[in-house]
């Protein structure tokens, strides 16, 4: 992958999160509806496309030129996930238990759903929230439905790509009721990211006028699309087949397939054209530039997974009677510091957070190897090394 555009999807990445905890601070309970036209335009939830289109894209990277074999890719997905969402489901537990003592008034609410510690954790973890019939909401932490859809991704693709025959039709067969309808009628967005790796991969070329053009008519066209009301117009047509009372109960977060599914389509074909604009590019590299960036991204996953129960926390802690123009700042600073705070303890720590999940493996395949040696047992050569 071109390092530029590499750097550039960072660049997106970190943007994205940064505009989902802008679109969660515009909340009136947050900052006075100040800045509820955020809310209005619903940007917070249209850029979560972005993640799922770049999350298709570097997968497929990663699966073809890095991860070759099943086993080394559910380590390095699962070990990345686990690494920030272990610490963002129990600070949400401890935030949202603290909260509701010091404050409950600020936890009677829909952004709020009361669960026992372990129910939250079991959920959290096998990030089953959003799988099967009903949606489960991990206490105040609303924006962790993406990472349920976003594993249930991993987990189908790993199935086409590395299983083969009987083995391949039998765990899609298991998964995809598993999984349930939610994160289905969202997976073309994922989708459209693999499609944009296999056009790279295999040397996809237009001409400049063509590039510009992808790059820039997308956001154009969404533009454009915001201002004609096409997401109410897609959804209008959502209620036609499923009946309006059910529509939030039964698809939650993917109410908005076709909106979203369009976005999607927009998503892949900007990132082709920059990706074609950057290969041509002969600008010269600013490596601090590069490097600042690089290390935005690196704390971006922490940002969207842990800025809602941290603002949740700071809006029930801090005094009502401050000054919007103390208040509504410092709850940005606080979302931001807490996030990449838990980002350098633990998202930047993944190589450390992987060595030692490799020497205990180590451990106890050598203890296993000690025992079988011991009660006689001569273990094939391919199980030792």
């Amino acid at each position: 992958m071109n390092r530029r555009f590499s750097l550039y999807l960072d660049l997106v990445r970190f943007l994205a999160a940064f505009t989902v905890l802008l679109s969660h601070l515009a909340y009136s309970r947050f900052t006075d509806g100040n800045y509820v036209f955020l809310r209005h335009w619903n940007i917070g939830s249209d850029v979560v496309v972005l993640f799922f289109v770049l999350s298709g894209l570097v997968i497929a990277y990663t699966a073809e030129t890095k991860d070759k074999t099943l086993g080394a890719f559910a380590f390095n997905r699962l070990t990345r996930v686990w690494s920030v969402a272990i610490p963002a489901v129990v600070l949400t537990v401890a935030l949202d238990r603290l909260g509701a003592q010091l404050n409950p008034q600020a936890y009677t609410g829909w952004w709020f759903a009361a669960h026992d510690a372990g129910s939250m954790l079991f959920f959290g973890l096998t990030f089953s929230t959003e799988w099967g019939l009903l949606p489960f909401r991990l206490g105040s932490n609303g924006p962790y439905w993406s990472l349920s859809y976003e594993v249930a991704y991993y987990a189908l693709f790993a199935a086409a790509f590395y299983l083969r025959g009987g083995w391949r039709a039998a765990a899609l067969v298991v998964m995809v009721p598993l999984f349930g309808i939610r994160p289905l009628l969202l997976m073309p967005c994922w989708l459209l990211g693999l499609f944009v790796w296999h056009k790279l991969r295999d040397g996809f070329e237009v001409s400049p006028a063509r590039a510009w053009f992808l790059t820039l008519a997308p956001p154009a066209i969404y533009v454009a699309a915001l201002s004609i009301g096409a997401p109410k117009l897609l959804l209008g047509l959502t209620k036609l087949v499923v009946e309006p009372r059910y529509l939030n109960g039964l698809l939650n977060f993917s109410n908005e397939f076709l909106w979203n599914n369009l976005l999607g389509l927009l998503a892949a074909a900007h990132f082709l054209g920059v990706a074609v604009l950057y290969r041509r590019a002969s600008t010269t590299d600013r490596p601090r530039i590069a490097s600042f960036i690089r290390w935005l991204a690196g704390g971006s996953f922490s940002l969207y997974l842990l800025h809602y129960p941290v603002l949740q926390f700071a809006e029930a802690v801090l005094p009502e009677d401050w000054p919007q123009i103390v208040r509504h700042p410092l709850l940005l600073a606080i979302g931001l510091g807490a996030c990449f705070l838990a980002a350098a303890l633990f998202e930047r720590r993944l190589g450390a957070f992987r060595a030692v999940l490799r020497r205990i493996a180590g451990y106890v395949q050598r203890r296993k190897v000690g025992v079988s040696r011991g009660v006689g047992v001569t273990l094939p050569a391919r199980v030792i090394e």
